[in-house]
């Protein structure tokens, strides 16, 4: 396992009314660098330890920072020290006034409006540094922020290349409306992405579907279901939280697409 431990420093941002943090770790010199955004899930305080520091972000930095990219971690909304009202609650509230269906239909749009926003927001922050190479940039993310990869892919605003890990493997069982929006997605997607889940996530139904489609449309689509073997706690959501499982899969989907 790699235990380099990549300096970091905070951001602040703005996406429309909310001031946004996020986490921007470089490698060494002055560029430019290629970049990776890094979407997190849905937990409220993506990637802090008790200590304020950084562990899931320093964690993605320690894979693709040594390998020469810059990495910029937007917080959502409502997400750690991020303005705005948390996702998960919004959602919550809305089943229990108004149903399971219209909660349903809410995290799709909220997840496809303002969630994205604030991705973008974040890509446009990252674009404005000096020793960012605006021409290699590339989208990743896990859970919710695999959902996220997956509509900034669609979005045709630069990216280059997508790593999407786990995308509603918590919710897809659950959410035919999301299905439906994620498959969408897919037809819309012109750039490479690598689609990747651990051997029992909590669906594997995302990699089967949206993988079956882009494979219908010949879609540049890499999609893998890593086998049942190792540590059993790499085989759960999000490999257990663990980065170098998927590590070296990962950076050689970049190099082959970035430049």
């Amino acid at each position: 396992m790699n235990h380099f431990s990549p300096d970091w420093q905070s951001a602040t941002f703005k996406s429309g009314d909310h001031e946004l943090r996020g986490i921007l770790f470089k490698p060494q010199g002055d560029g430019p660098f290629p970049v990776l955004i890094w979407n997190h899930g849905s937990e409220k305080g993506p990637g802090f330890r008790h200590d304020g520091r950084p562990s899931q972000f320093d964690s993605v930095a320690s894979i693709f920072v040594p390998a020469g990219y810059v990495v910029f971690a937007p917080i959502r909304r409502g997400h750690g020290y991020s303005q705005g009202q948390y996702i998960v609650d919004i959602v919550e509230q809305t089943r229990k006034a108004k149903g399971a269906e219209a909660a349903r239909r809410l995290v799709v749009q909220l997840l496809e409006t303002e969630q994205l926003d604030d991705q973008l927001a974040g890509l446009a922050y990252a674009k404005q540094l000096a020793f960012v190479d605006t021409n290699r940039m590339a989208v990743a993310g896990w859970s919710y922020g695999g959902i996220e990869t997956l509509f900034g892919a669609e979005r045709n605003v630069g990216y280059k290349a997508a790593i999407s890990i786990s995308p509603a493997a918590l919710s897809w069982d659950d959410n035919p409306i999301l299905q439906k929006r994620l498959i969408q997605s897919v037809q819309r997607i012109t750039i490479p992405v690598l689609l990747i889940q651990p051997p029992k996530d909590a669906s594997l139904q995302p990699s089967r579907v949206l993988g079956a489609e882009a494979k219908r449309l010949s879609k540049p689509f890499t999609v893998k279901v890593y086998p049942d073997i190792g540590p059993e706690e790499e085989k759960g959501h999000c490999f257990g939280g663990v980065m170098h499982v998927w590590a070296d899969d990962a950076k050689a989907f970049l190099a082959a697409h970035m430049n």
